[in-house]
């Protein structure tokens, strides 16, 4: 999933309404605004077990990514870098309560790469 950043930004520009989202307080942002954020945590799915797939933590902590598969462009990412964040989707009809299934789409600003990940490994109302 290796793509140009002009190729990323015409995926941030289909969004509908791509915007920023004001930075302090952080507002979540809504489906198609963006926010400019950095990695805080790279790993496996499960702690410590390699080849179980990718994981990624943003600020805020609340914004997570997390695949099955290992994400060479997170691999290659760095604690520490800034990013551009965007939600793409969000499921609907979901039980109360539960928050899982929205898909981030992140740019690395210092790689150039980036990637599209729900924030569960289940999608709400799931196991």
């Amino acid at each position: 999933m290796r793509l140009t950043i002009a190729a990323a930004a015409l995926l941030l520009a289909a969004l509908p309404f791509a915007a920023p989202v004001a930075a302090a307080p952080v507002a979540m942002p809504k489906v198609g605004q963006c926010m400019t954020s950095k990695i805080l945590v790279i790993g496996t799915r499960l702690e410590g077990v390699p080849g179980s797939g990718s994981f990624v933590a943003y600020n805020p902590k609340t914004i997570v990514g997390v695949s099955y598969d290992t994400v060479p462009e997170i691999t290659r990412s760095k604690v520490g870098d800034k990013v551009e964040l965007c939600l793409v989707s969000t499921p609907e009809g979901c039980p109360a309560g539960d928050n899982r299934g929205k898909v981030w789409l992140a740019v690395n600003l210092r790689t150039q790469e980036f990637w599209q990940l729900p924030d569960a490994e289940h999608m709400c109302g799931g196991a």
